[in-house]
């Protein structure tokens, strides 16, 4: 049967690759599908001259998306997951949560230098609270400085010397065949990536079962665990742009037993830190991935009661 779909997406470079990959994978995987590409503009598409946590932290750019699939305009959604604030509209959900790219950050520095012998006082620019305030905790001299724009707009302000490096995604640099750019990846050990850092968040309308059938073709349960223990721990956290705050899963052997969430064991690890660095707070929690959330909500718990509950009210009044 021919039928068509709409799916929306940013602009950006990045997202109409995730955007068309998703359309490649869903055409591929259902005869007689053909899938249009949608290009919205959300607000953090339109506000680049000032940090995130500044004009509104996480939602900024997927308000716009979201409205249009609520008012049937499109079909699908195509987001990047750390972009995804810990609460959706009730009636959308996470259709699919397809394979994860690597979630990791990585260096990029104009002398090809690793972050531990960069010089005192390096400006190393990034939009992100949450690498700024671990660059700081490992690196109290570094100066970390905001910078807002697309993957080719940050390169370009490197090179012209603007700043000693910049942290990235490593995800958005391999999807665009820029892996050549990276300096240094940057594992949990060094920066505690954001929450569902490297994977896409497919998102649809809770009662379109015909479109919540066809996501199911490329959902990733090796994926979609890990990230929903994560999400979790975000809504426990409350957290967003504004409040330094990580989270990374892992499964005990990289995947789960014949892709079954109840055969499987997840460690996940959180972090909280303020803003200067001064102070972080990091922990781990291994359990049955078949309760991927409670594991999420638990170490949320276990982090605000040894002191990241003060940590957050003090940048929240600050």
């Amino acid at each position: 049967m021919n039928y068509k779909i709409k799916i929306g997406t940013r602009g950006s470079q990045l997202a109409l690759w995730q955007a068309n990959w998703v359309k490649q994978k869903l055409e591929a995987a259902c005869k007689g599908l053909s899938a249009e590409i949608v290009i919205i503009k959300t607000t953090g598409d339109r506000i680049t001259d000032r940090p995130l946590a500044m004009v509104g932290g996480k939602g900024l750019f997927v308000k716009e998306i979201e409205q249009q699939l609520m008012d049937k305009d499109v079909d699908i959604a195509v987001h990047s997951m750390k972009d995804m604030p810990g609460d959706l509209p009730s009636d959308l959900h996470i259709g699919a949560v397809p394979v994860r790219e690597n979630p990791f950050d990585v260096l990029i520095s104009r002398e090809n230098k690793l972050l531990t012998d960069l010089p005192n006082g390096a400006k190393i620019g990034t939009s992100s609270l949450r690498r700024a305030s671990q660059i700081k905790h490992k690196r109290p001299d570094i100066n970390p400085v905001s910078i807002r724009g697309n993957l080719d707009t940050r390169l370009k302000k490197l090179d012209n010397g603007e700043y000693d490096a910049i942290i990235l995604a490593a995800a958005g640099l391999i999807r665009l065949g820029m892996v050549h750019r990276i300096t240094q990846y940057l594992d949990e050990t060094t920066m505690l990536p954001a929450v569902g850092q490297g994977a896409l968040c497919i998102e649809s309308r809770e009662n379109d079962p015909k479109i919540n059938e066809l996501l199911k073709t490329i959902d990733d349960p090796n994926t979609r665990v890990p990230v929903e223990a994560e999400r979790a721990f975000l809504k426990q956290m409350e957290g967003s742009c504004h409040i330094p705050v990580a989270c990374f899963g892992k499964l005990k052997n990289g995947k789960l037993e014949n892709g079954k969430p109840e055969n499987g064991k997840l460690e996940l690890t959180g972090l909280v830190a303020s803003e200067d660095g001064s102070e972080l707070i990091k922990e781990s929690l291994t359990g049955d991935a078949g309760n991927c959330r409670k594991i999420g909500i638990d170490l949320a718990k276990i982090l605000l009661e040894r002191g990241a509950k003060q940590i957050l009210e003090n940048i929240k009044i600050s």
